[in-house]
């Protein structure tokens, strides 16, 4: 037989042999793919999103003490001039340093909503007033009560009475008065009240000028009392137990 024709049954036998193999490979490859079972189909479908979890309303915010000033006409025109004819100063606002938030921390809560500050002050007889301005929802007199201690030593009187607030009354409104004791100048008295929208607070060495002047200023009053029933407006309507004169 030739060579040439050897040669090509035996590279026939080869593309054959090679085919066979490529084939043979290709079966195997797809017999291997894996082939998702019905049970891992049926998990994915039955799967479901999680629900994100609520909103909580975020609260409102508590107020704040403010440590700026903000010119406050009206509440600067509360203040009269003169009392008993002894000038009374008020300060302006830009010639100052305090702020609401300053003495706001001596009344606790209500002092974060202190929203501005008027100073006045008389010379001789020395007296000094904090008049402050207060947001939100009005503030009775008795409120001021748990905060007596600090706005005695807001205004310099530490105290060695351990108590020495009392209520009262100035020209019909309701107070809380601190008198004089071992631990003030002669004569000192300390005051303060509210009159729902303001806040004051005063300290002077004159108690007939602090009242003249607190009587000029606004003020809570005080509650009527409740009358008496008398006698026989408890009586009335009542059997009275005596025979009647009618016949």
């Amino acid at each position: 037989m030739p060579i040439s024709r050897l040669a090509s049954l035996r590279l026939r036998g080869v593309l054959s042999l090679a085919l066979g193999t490529a084939v043979a490979l290709a079966a195997c490859v797809s017999d291997t793919s894996p082939t998702p079972s019905p049970s891992a189909t049926g998990a994915t479908s039955s799967v479901r999103p999680t629900p994100s979890p609520s909103q909580r309303p975020t609260p409102s915010p508590e107020p704040t003490p403010r440590f700026t000033n903000e010119p406050d006409d009206e509440l600067a025109g509360l203040i009269p001039t003169e009392v008993n004819g002894i000038p009374v100063l008020v300060a302006p606002f830009d010639e100052f340093a305090l702020t609401p938030g300053d003495i706001g921390l001596a009344y606790g809560e209500i002092g974060n909503r202190f929203a501005s500050l008027a100073l006045a002050y008389v010379e001789r007889p020395r007296l000094s007033l904090y008049a402050m301005r207060v947001d939100g929802d009005p503030v009775a007199t008795n409120d001021l009560e748990p905060h007596l201690a600090t706005a005695g030593r807001y205004v310099g009187i530490a105290g060695l009475d351990p108590d020495p607030w009392e209520a009262g009354l100035v020209g019909g409104d309701q107070v809380w008065v601190r008198p004089e004791d071992n631990a003030t100048a002669a004569g000192t008295h300390v005051y303060t009240w509210s009159s729902g929208e303001f806040v004051f607070l005063l300290i002077g060495v004159d108690d007939t000028l602090n009242r003249a002047l607190i009587e000029a200023l606004p003020g809570e009053p005080a509650p009527s009392p409740t009358p008496t029933p008398s006698p026989s407006d408890s009586g009335a309507g009542e059997a009275s137990g005596e025979p009647s004169a009618t016949p």
